[in-house]
């Protein structure tokens, strides 16, 4: 299986992709540190991979989103998968206090996302088979006011895969949405970790799991489905009096 990661360099993306290297499958890596990503390159050999190049690049770049896509496919001469895994969890209250800090936040978090989702759906829509995976997040289900911002950029990316999904079904793409809960990694380590951690590698194996079995959803771990279908049924009248 040939396959391109965007932002390899993540704990939740390096472990999915050790599950893949197992199959020794052959990998782009995609970053903006070149040190982080000839680790995770190396790592995954040892696990199996058959071959793993890394492609140093800013993806908020957008306009070298073509360059890319174009090149990993010139690598591996060809794609079967694209896991899209970069992002920032940024800082609710500067969002709150800055429009600049807003959008940089949906910049990082959605439209970069969807500006590459456009250019490999088409490919991937030409070939007729192919994945598209991306990591969004239980917290685009459901506005709090502890982190909206963040969750509406996850809201959006989460809609238009489900549109994505929906487009490209007929012609033999699978659209695979994750949606993890909160997961022990760098991006988090400065919250207070309860018990509803997962650790990464739990996660990875989720999603691995789940684009092998075609899921169109995947909650990672599986408990978040429920926790979520409790939290989005509380009316709103109810709802924005809780501190969460």
């Amino acid at each position: 299986m040939k396959i391109a990661i965007i932002g390899a360099s993540s704990a939740i993306a390096h472990d999915a992709a050790k599950c893949f290297a197992r199959d020794h499958a052959e990998f782009v890596l995609v970053g903006r540190s070149e040190d982080k990503l000839s680790v995770v390159a190396e790592d995954l050999k040892v696990w199996g991979a058959q071959r793993a190049e890394i492609y140093v690049q800013d993806v908020t770049d957008l306009e070298q989103h073509e360059e890319l896509l174009a090149h990993t496919i010139e690598t591996l001469g060809g794609l079967d998968l694209i896991l899209i895994a970069h992002g920032t969890l940024g800082d609710q209250r500067k969002s709150e206090l800055s429009v600049a800090e807003t959008l940089k936040e949906l910049n990082n978090n959605a439209i970069s996302v969807i500006s590459l989702l456009t250019l490999v759906a088409n490919y991937f829509e030409d070939r007729k088979s192919g994945c598209i995976a991306v990591i969004s997040s239980v917290a685009g289900d459901r506005g709090r006011k502890s982190n909206y911002v963040y969750g509406t950029a996850k809201a959006t990316v989460s809609t238009f895969l489900q549109g994505l999904r929906n487009r490209l079904a007929k012609s033999g793409v699978s659209v695979v949405t994750i949606k993890p809960g909160t997961v022990a990694t760098p991006m988090t380590a400065h919250m207070k970790q309860g018990l509803l951690f997962a650790q990464p590698k739990v996660v990875g194996e989720c999603i691995y799991n789940g684009i092998k079995k075609h899921r169109d959803v995947i909650y990672a771990p599986g408990y978040w489905r429920y926790i979520m279908f409790v939290i989005k049924s509380i009316p709103e009248s109810v709802f924005k009096k809780l501190s969460v």
